[in-house]
């Protein structure tokens, strides 16, 4: 049994046991386990793919296993979902492929289960993809269902997808969409203006004027990044940013507010904005460790910030801005290509919680918004709950507040992004901009 499959199987039981992150709990164990470049490499293939195609692999499995996956121990499971990518898209030889997943089985006290998973690894083994593909076809499901199934993504999520795409205009495109969240995407990398980097190793952009994109290689220790002139952060976390801050001239003494400033990317990239064009920026976030995140960001770019930690529904009245960010907290369907746990995580019932949370921000968060500030409503999101009909809401309950054209901020920003001119807010997607579906809306207050 090869340390890359037993630490990929080990980050895959982390998130289904404590709702762990396949990005923070993966990298550590690679460490502890000191794995080669090459089997690191592996271990990540093994652990994203099997969480990007679980959906998918829990279908072959219950036809090959006669057992519905909650039916199987979660250990077992995992391990068959983890051969079943091995299979199906690693290609990997059907003999070696059975053998490690009993071996993973049968190392984890799971002796037991060693003929149900060998028998079911061998079923799963007579047909390839295509063939996978095919009897799932022959099911003849309904469009949504099917789509679902074949992509891998929760009912609700796609549902979601397909209604965000139709309100663009765009509903031919769910398929693209739903694959593209089942892509390995590149590492995005921010250079952060006025400071020097050579990035003649980096490919420029695509979507951001400021990013650039690292083919290969671990972006940490990549030179830019190492001394806080680059950042990790995909393009469109960096355009909805630069949206803020470029929707107008900056005027010293502005002061600037991101109100959930956790982890800290966008506070990095604002404090970078708005410090040598003399505005302040003051960030705020609720919980501590998120908190020392923003802090630890900021000073590794050699930044200052006013720090705040507290619930942003609660600041001091007498705090006024006149730019805020606000990144509000959302399901997250907009990276998961990035996150694919996230879509097994959350369900539509969290929903109203964060849509709910989302609305109290938005008007706590105006509340300190000077007379003609402006606000930047974001959420790595394209759920029309948690977008469009968030601002709708608002600019209903609000008679003093303005939708600014963001698509307009966008097209200066860079006028080869693919965007719908008949809107004012912008929904980017992975396959059509090549960054998370991250949404924007600019709202402004009015002076009067």
């Amino acid at each position: 049994m090869s340390n890359s499959r037993k630490v990929a199987l080990q980050a895959l039981l982390a998130v289904e046991a404590s709702d762990a992150y396949l990005n923070l709990v993966l990298p550590k164990l690679i460490g502890s386990s000191k794995l080669s470049t090459p089997d690191a490499a592996f271990a990540t293939e093994l652990a994203y793919g099997t969480s990007r195609n679980q959906g998918f692999y829990d279908y072959v499995i219950e036809k090959a296993g006669g057992r519905k996956p909650s039916e199987i121990d979660t250990d077992v499971l995992c391990s068959i979902r983890m051969g079943t990518h091995q299979l199906l898209v690693l290609e990997t030889p059907a003999h070696a492929a059975i053998f490690e997943t009993v071996e993973l089985v049968k190392r984890g006290l799971r002796g037991s289960a060693a003929g149900f998973t060998n028998a079911v690894m061998r079923k799963i083994a007579q047909f390839d993809l295509a063939g996978w593909l095919t009897i799932l076809e022959e099911e003849n499901l309904v469009s949504e269902d099917f789509q679902s199934i074949r992509f891998s993504h929760p009912i609700w999520v796609t549902r979601a997808i397909r209604l965000a795409l139709e309100s663009d205009g765009a509903s031919e495109q769910l398929e693209e969409a739903l694959n593209a969240d089942n892509a390995n995407p590149k590492v995005h990398l921010v250079k952060l203006p006025g400071k020097s980097a050579d990035t003649s190793r980096l490919v420029p952009g695509p979507a951001s004027p400021i990013g650039f994109t690292l083919e290969s290689g671990d972006p940490s220790k990549f030179q830019g990044v190492a001394d806080g002139a680059m950042r990790v952060q995909d393009q469109g976390s960096q355009l909805v940013t630069l949206a803020l801050a470029q929707v107008k001239a900056i005027e010293p003494g502005e002061h600037w507010l991101d109100v959930c400033a956790g982890p800290g990317g966008k506070a990095v990239l604002l404090a970078a904005l708005a410090l040598p064009s003399g505005a302040d920026l003051t960030t705020n976030e609720v919980t501590p460790h998120r908190a020392t995140l923003v802090a630890t960001a900021l000073r590794h770019s050699g930044f200052e910030a006013t720090q705040l930690v507290k619930d942003a529904r609660a600041l001091p009245e007498s705090l006024q801005f006149d730019r805020i960010m606000l990144d509000a907290p959302c399901t997250g369907l907009g990276a998961l290509r990035r996150r694919p746990e996230s879509r097994w995580r959350k369900g539509e019932g969290n929903l109203k919680e964060l849509t709910t949370l989302q609305r109290e921000l938005l008007t706590a968060a105006w509340d300190h918004l000077k007379p003609g500030g402006i606000l930047a409503y974001v959420t790595c999101s394209p759920h029309p709950a948690e977008t469009t009909a968030q601002i709708e809401w608002f600019l209903r309950s609000r008679k003093d507040c303005a939708l600014l054209d963001a698509t307009e901020v966008f097209v200066k920003l860079n006028p080869e992004l693919s965007l719908n001119p008949k809107r004012k807010t912008v929904q980017l997607w992975p396959h059509r901009n090549g960054t998370d579906a991250m949404f924007l809306a600019l709202l402004q207050k009015s002076n009067g």
